[in-house]
């Protein structure tokens, strides 16, 4: 067997290790940025959810996005066997496993928008929903051929694909869900609701920022010339440049250096030089990071100002840097580089390339959201609400979707002091 095979097939599978292995950066990230009565529930909801993402993607998933079709979806390889494709210089079933879990990762960032208030049935459901008819289609349209391919959208590693995606279904959620009990008060001010543990927030943002050498550097699918290490060098600057503009922005705004926001910049900074990472020189991949790490400082506060509910950022995080990083090549894209569609405004192709970067980003975020949007609403009415009632809510996911506490002998002391007090 051909060596060059075995080695791309070996780096291909490790990246496919490390994106799932962002699940559990996921997990962290969530149950941190919430309150300790849901920490249980939002765990074993990501792992099961996973899960039935795994099962969806091999059914029918894969065969949508990468299967013999038209422009619009793919219609062969369901419930896929494992035979290697024919055009591809690595293992199929490795290929398919490293599709698997941006799969994955793409309904994890949308469930951000159902955080601390949906029922567990709800989250199921969607779970195979989002997996069938809101994913597939647009990796379809840009990884898979169809009709932004032909156009040249350049999309390295899924700024539009996975993370947009991911956070228009959650925009969906979040506006059918409506706002946690407690966020904002009769006058429209907000409440902070304040995440229980910014050390698990921390050590999600350095498991996903590591994940992410997976998800951007495994995407190169070839270990040819050593390119991968051109992708992780951009993918790393862009995030510590994330991180240090939203330092910044946030001590120069707020008077003080906000944790959270700086832990928001790093994860900004890494969805926006997701699209870019290839296709960009390494100055450009710095001041894409830091622009991101901005941009996420203001769009928190404008979705918190709309009243808005999003627990964990994911509208901006992965909505506002997503679409930033999709544009960003539309500049910066280098005419050695672009290996897809055309070099950017500053490297001589004019506006061209920005308007096909400008028209997938408008066209994904529709069709993600508008589809979302009926999908949950088809599901809130035939399910009798998407939310838990309110007597739950305050009691907590964890107690009441599940019977037991994520945190049970913390939570048994804090009773047992009320009790005494």
């Amino acid at each position: 067997m051909d060596t060059t095979f075995l080695m791309n097939s070996l780096w291909v599978m490790l990246g496919a290790v490390l994106v799932i292995l962002m699940i559990g950066g996921f997990i962290l990230l969530e149950t941190g940025s919430t309150r300790m009565k849901n920490a249980g529930h939002i765990a074993g909801k990501t792992i099961l959810t996973f899960s039935i993402s795994s099962i969806i993607f091999w059914a029918v998933g894969f065969g949508l996005i990468f299967g013999k079709g038209n422009p619009l979806i793919g219609f062969s390889n369901f419930f896929y066997s494992g035979y290697d494709m024919d055009s591809l210089s690595l293992s199929g079933a490795v290929f398919f496993m490293f599709q698997l879990a941006f799969a994955g990762i793409s309904l994890t960032i949308a469930f951000g928008g159902f955080a601390e208030r949906a029922k567990l049935s709800a989250y199921l459901v969607f779970a195979v929903l989002f997996s069938v008819i809101v994913y597939p289609p647009i990796a379809h349209w840009i990884w898979g051929g169809g009709w932004l391919a032909e156009h040249g959208k350049q999309d390295f590693a899924g700024s539009t694909v996975v993370h947009l995606t991911g956070a228009m279904a959650a925009l969906a959620a979040t506006i059918l869900l409506k706002p946690r009990i407690g966020k904002y008060n009769k006058d429209g001010s907000a409440n902070n609701l304040a995440g229980h543990n910014q050390v698990f927030t921390a050590l999600s943002v350095l498991l996903l920022w590591v994940g992410w050498f997976g998800f951007n550097a495994g995407s190169t699918l070839s270990v040819d010339k050593g390119f991968f290490g051109f992708v992780a060098l951009n993918t790393n600057l862009a995030a510590a440049a994330g991180t240090i503009a939203a330092m910044i922005i946030s001590w120069m705004v707020l008077g003080k250096a906000d944790v959270p926001m700086m832990l928001n910049g790093a994860l900004a900074g890494l969805v926006a030089i997701t699209a870019s990472c290839a296709f960009v020189e390494t100055w450009a991949a710095v001041l894409i990071g830091f622009i991101a790490g901005i941009l996420v400082f203001y769009s928190i506060r404008f979705f918190e100002k709309v009243k808005i509910d999003d627990p964990i950022a994911a509208l901006s995080v992965h909505g506002a840097a997503g679409v930033w990083g999709t544009l960003s090549t539309g500049f910066f894209a280098t005419k050695e580089l672009a290996t897809v569609g055309k070099p950017g405004l500053f490297y001589g192709g004019g506006l061209h390339q920005l308007g096909v970067q400008a028209l997938g980003v408008f066209t994904c975020a529709a069709f993600a959201f508008i589809a979302s949007f009926i999908i949950l609403a088809v599901m809130k009415k035939v399910m009798n609400g998407l939310r838990v009632t309110e007597e739950e809510e305050i009691i907590g996911l964890d107690m009441s979707e599940h019977g037991s506490y994520g945190y049970p002998e913390l939570v048994k002391v804090e009773q047992q002091f009320k009790v005494q007090s």
